[in-house]
């Protein structure tokens, strides 16, 4: 088949052409496609037990609570087709997050051939490093999932129900889970600029009060709750990270003003 061709060699120097750039698009898409595609179908069959993951700080943490107020614990699903519909969408999350390390390799396959050496070491290690980050951080915002469906259930008025939905459900958790995996690569993000040299460690320190107020008026919009415990949840990490990341780029400003630079380094990699 075209999709699984052997790629051609490349031109001295490590470049290529427009066309031979769009065959090796395709077949990195091609490829990330599939391994997301294979992912859903075991999220598929794994759609009972991926259920109770999600469902288990609600039913363990949630509804005793409300059954204690006199309130309906159930999640329905509305619709003919809102079961089949939510267990599809249950199997695609499952899918993204199982083939993450597969597509996420994929995108910096197709950019590594562009950079230097010492630039494609960086990033292989900010991949390692990322899906990581990002698993903990998703981890800790599912610890802090029942504090926060416990605080938005808690304004419902005395003597009304709570009539919470399966999709509306998913989408909390969802949104809940992203936010904190995403606030977890902040220190790869600011390593990044630092490598590149958009940014200094002496202007980060400068810049310092002003990156924590941000990161704190980020955590308190970015949390799908309104009380101050769970923005502190987030923001804590994030600006202990940061401050790791800090020192790191110190290290490294260092490390780049005592090295002796190395031209032969400077080659670009093999495809």
């Amino acid at each position: 088949m075209a999709l699984f061709k052997r790629r051609p060699a490349p031109a001295p120097g490590g470049t290529m052409t427009l066309v031979e750039h769009l065959a090796e698009l395709r077949n990195r898409l091609f490829k990330a496609v599939l391994a997301i595609a294979i992912g859903s179908v075991v999220g598929w069959f794994l759609y009972p037990q991926v259920l109770d993951l999600l469902t288990g700080p609600y039913e363990t943490g949630i509804a005793p609570l409300l059954e204690e107020r006199g309130l309906d614990a159930s999640i329905v699903i509305t619709g003919v087709g809102g079961a089949l519909q939510f267990q599809l969408k249950i199997s695609f999350i499952v899918g993204l997050i199982l083939s993450s390390p597969v597509w996420f390799w994929q995108i910096w396959a197709f950019v590594l051939p562009a950079m230097h050496k010492h630039e494609k070491k960086w990033a292989v290690l900010l991949t390692g490093t990322g899906v990581p980050l990002f698993l903990a951080g998703a981890a800790l915002g599912y610890l802090v999932l029942p504090k926060g469906i416990e605080v938005l259930l808690g304004f419902v008025p005395e003597g009304w129900e709570s009539l919470l939905t399966g999709a509306e459900y998913l989408d909390f958790v969802t949104r809940m889970l992203l936010v904190f995996g995403l606030a977890a690569e902040i220190p790869l993000v600011v390593i990044l600029l630092n490598r590149i040299g958009a940014v200094s460690h002496r202007a980060l320190v400068r810049a310092r009060p002003w990156i924590v107020i941000a990161i704190f008026v980020f955590s308190a919009i970015a949390t799908p709750t309104t009380d101050p415990l769970t923005m502190l949840f987030l923001a804590t990490p994030m600006t202990a990270l940061y401050f790791i990341a800090e020192v790191i780029t110190l290290f490294t400003d260092q490390r780049r003003a005592t090295a002796q630079p190395d031209w032969s380094d400077d080659e670009a990699s093999p495809l």
